[in-house]
């Protein structure tokens, strides 16, 4: 499922057109064509790739980089490459980037990320608010990769009280048919304080029911008429539907999916997030 595009320098350049006009054919009439968009690229173009998601063009130039753009032409970032590089190619998303170097006859692949700004306000967080490291989490109660991770995230945070916070947002997923009534449900005990006695709650639960989201709101001592008055509020489902439009601006599909200081978590290892703390911190070891 990859998409790479060898092309001259032509194609990405502005075009000019003579004695026709977009969309007509001067024969049979069976060609119809328009141009969908047109801008300079830095450099000598060598090699295109495009993300299957159509989110990331990738294009290789003469001078030994690779320049990321949107497909509207926004420049994402320049990745500097071995001089000798002539091919290429990308993972379906974007996430990796395989190079060819005619030069050294070598093969590489490289990942690829991009770090995000993710709006946190309103959003719970533990730990200390202040804290100079934030970890973003998006998650779904019902993922049985995100209850795995909770005890990780509780040490890391253990392991750094004065220098960590985690901020929780919500991103139920489709094929979990609990999990979006289960967001619902702790953001109703947030506005009682309690968002993070449900969470826990929650993601004990081993034999989701019907009946498991009030039984959890009864066992932390919630108010369930405002409980249950909530639940269904306008307020707590916009909260929800922010917190999906945030992970899709994120290019977040998946849960768990973490970033620490904007930066996205590939490995989510316990050693790995220290090291991504340590880093964010400036330093090479940080707390052990």
């Amino acid at each position: 499922m990859l998409r790479t595009i060898a092309f001259c320098t032509a194609l990405l350049l502005p075009l000019t057109i003579c004695a026709q006009e977009p969309g007509k054919n001067n024969s049979a009439g069976k060609l119809n064509w328009s141009v969908q968009a047109s801008w300079p690229v830095p450099g000598k173009p060598i090699a295109i790739a495009q993300s299957l998601d159509n989110k990331k063009v990738f294009i290789l130039a003469a001078d030994a980089k690779v320049y990321i753009f949107t497909p509207e032409g926004i420049q994402l970032g320049t990745l500097p490459v071995e001089p000798g590089v002539t091919a290429i190619d990308i993972a379906a998303r974007g996430e990796t980037l395989y190079l060819v170097n005619g030069k050294t006859n070598t093969y590489s692949a490289i990942d690829i990320s991009f770090n995000q700004k993710i709006d946190t306000v309103g959003a719970p967080v533990r730990g200390k608010v202040d804290a100079p490291v934030t970890l973003v989490l998006f998650s779904d109660f019902e993922c049985p990769w995100c209850g795995k991770l909770e005890p990780v995230l509780a040490e890391l945070l253990t392991k750094n009280p004065d220098k960590l916070r985690i901020v929780f947002k919500h991103m139920p997923l489709p094929m979990h048919p609990y999990a979006e009534p289960a967001a619902l449900a702790a953001i109703a005990a947030q506005k009682q304080g309690k968002f993070w006695e449900m969470h826990d709650a929650l993601f004990q639960t081993t034999n989701w029911t019907p009946n498991t989201i009030d039984e959890a709101a009864v066992q932390i001592g919630l108010n369930m008429d405002k409980f249950r008055t909530d639940l269904v509020s306008p307020e707590v489902q916009a909260q929800l539907a922010k917190d999906l439009r945030d992970a899709q601006a994120a290019d977040v599909n998946a849960t768990p999916s973490l970033f620490i200081n904007s930066q996205p978590v590939k490995d989510r290892a316990l050693s790995n997030l220290q090291k991504m703390v340590n880093e964010a911190l400036g330093t090479s070891g940080g707390v052990q």
